[in-house]
């Protein structure tokens, strides 16, 4: 899924971290697969792969809200 391949700065971190367990698990599962295929030089069988329409951004939610969060505290701090 597209979202497994964000650059993992603080803000994306505090997001994976807010996850529910079941969406966190299958993230570490795709990025597991990945990391053994490649080990194997293999590619992933095509019927396995995500479909466009399928691919979802789970993380975008999480994003907002941690990024608001920091942009929020970044605000009360300044006062």
């Amino acid at each position: 899924m597209r979202d497994d391949t964000i650059s993992e700065t603080e803000d994306v971190k505090e997001a994976i971290r807010r996850l529910p367990k079941n969406i966190y698990s299958d993230r570490m599962f795709r990025i597991k697969r990945a990391l053994d295929l490649t080990m194997r030089h293999q590619i992933l069988p095509k019927q396995q792969w995500t479909k466009y329409e399928e691919d979802t951004f789970y993380l975008g939610p999480y994003l907002k809200e941690v990024i608001r969060e920091r942009k929020e505290k970044k605000e009360w701090t300044k006062k």
